[in-house]
């Protein structure tokens, strides 16, 4: 394996390991649905993370000067996204199901849930920043390329693991109390994540 490369699986743990509310909102989403949606969920966030990186190896230094004056709106853009979200977990898990049907989660497709992620996590400026800083740290030596593979891997593999444990956590918890009380936990760490970007 070639530096840059392995240089970028450092990165992209780096910024995928701490977990956030994406990483919650992955592992929600696959326990209440799917392992297909929580790993499309998953991929998500990695495309995020490859395209930051990627940004950040073309011009990391131009473009984080650029975003550093509009990130506190970023901020607040993906806080309000966030306590959405953490609302309409809340109530989909509250309100009374129907017995011909099925729950309202089931009807999350993985390419909803794909896009959702990378939106949401497209919201993160921080995210290119922390790359950016990388890449100027290694004096912008060759292998852009590879640095970003490697970074894209490691978020992926990480994310994947996520929607692993979520769909388990899922499996465990079937009972429709277990599902209702996951709900509503998710929702609040989700909301107290939110607040916490403030």
């Amino acid at each position: 394996m070639s530096g840059p490369f392995l240089a970028g699986v450092v990165a992209g743990y780096g910024v995928a390991i701490p977990v956030g509310a994406i990483a919650v909102l992955i592992a929600s989403l696959s326990a209440r649905t799917s392992l297909r949606v929580g790993a499309a969920a998953g991929l998500g966030a990695a495309t995020a993370d490859g395209i930051y990186a990627l940004l950040a190896v073309l011009g990391g230094a131009a473009l984080a000067g650029l975003v550093a004056p509009i990130a506190v709106p970023l901020r607040w853009a993906a806080a309000a996204v966030l306590l959405a979200l953490a609302g309409h977990t809340a109530w989909t898990a509250l309100r009374p199901r129907r017995s011909d049907g099925p729950a309202r989660s089931a009807e999350t497709t993985a390419l909803r849930a794909y896009l959702g992620i990378l939106g949401l996590t497209l919201l993160n400026p921080a995210t290119v920043v922390y790359f950016a800083a990388l890449v100027l740290g290694r004096g912008g030596s060759g292998g852009g390329v590879m640095f970003v593979l490697g970074a894209f891997a490691a978020s992926a593999s990480w994310q994947l693991l996520i929607a692993g444990g979520g769909s388990l956590a899922g499996r465990v918890l079937t009972g429709e109390r277990a599902r209702l009380v996951t709900a509503l936990v998710s929702s609040v760490v989700i909301a107290v994540l939110a607040i916490q970007i403030l």
